[in-house]
């Protein structure tokens, strides 16, 4: 008989809640999160309210996608991506390979000083968990419109046909997170990989007439560990575990 190796959330994704920040951008838009892209992890939206709209950036070139209640949106690594709020956008994000975004799996577009080694970048991004909300406010909000600027920039290199700022802050980002990599591969095998191997296991099982792993059956729930926590791209309700 089988025995389930897996049962965490489905697929091993994460899953948690995204009201898209409504601060005005820096060139006067009404609202809209904070440029990133993710180094192995494919990330998508399902929209469950709201207007609004993700600017993507590649070495294809910049595009924008609409987002309405009902669209289900989503991008592989390497996308630098930004939310525009348009008014009231509000998201259900589901991220590929559950803990290796909060690991640390997404570089923000900030200015090349910023990327130079890991202790540099974490004091560019922190937002102070011991401050007023106020002030966690103007943290992220300054955080986001640095890297506003530096993912216009881009884009406009990209669209006057100069590959090398985006070539080099791909590189830099990839540099930053390169030490982690082997606690990230950890959290690979526990997750994801697990998954995968306990569904082989299964149809293997399947195949050879042994369904015992059917008696093994599970039912789980949790609601939000957190509630409004400032994230890259809007307030975040999280789940734990997910």
């Amino acid at each position: 008989m089988v025995s389930t190796a897996y049962d965490g959330f489905p697929g091993a994704v994460g899953v948690s809640r995204l009201t898209v920040y409504d601060w005005p951008t820096v060139e006067g838009l009404p609202g809209g999160g904070t440029p990133h892209l993710h180094l192995t992890c494919t990330e998508g939206y399902v929209v469950t309210a709201g207007r609004g709209a993700v600017q993507t950036l590649t070495t294809s070139g910049f595009e924008e996608t609409p987002l309405e209640p009902g669209t289900v949106a989503w991008f592989t690594p390497g996308t630098i991506h930004r939310l525009v709020n348009d008014g009231g956008l509000e998201i259900t994000v589901v991220m590929q390979n559950s803990g290796l975004p909060e690991a640390g799996d997404a570089v923000l577009t900030l200015p090349q000083d910023r990327l130079t080694d890991p202790d540099t970048y974490a004091d560019a991004v922190r937002i102070p968990a011991d401050v007023p909300e106020a002030e966690q406010v103007e943290v992220a909000r300054a955080r986001r419109d640095l890297a506003t600027r530096r993912f216009l920039e881009l884009r406009e290199a990209t669209e006057n046909g100069d590959p090398e700022p985006l070539a080099a802050f791909q590189r830099s980002a990839a540099e930053l997170v390169r030490p982690r990599l082997d606690a990230w591969e950890q959290r690979w095998r526990d997750g994801a990989h697990a998954a995968a191997e306990t569904t082989r296991a299964q149809l293997d099982a399947l195949r050879g007439k042994d369904d015992g792993h059917l008696a093994e059956a599970r039912v789980s729930a949790t609601g939000p560990g957190a509630r409004g926590r400032f994230g890259m791209c809007g307030r975040l309700d999280v789940y734990p575990g997910i």
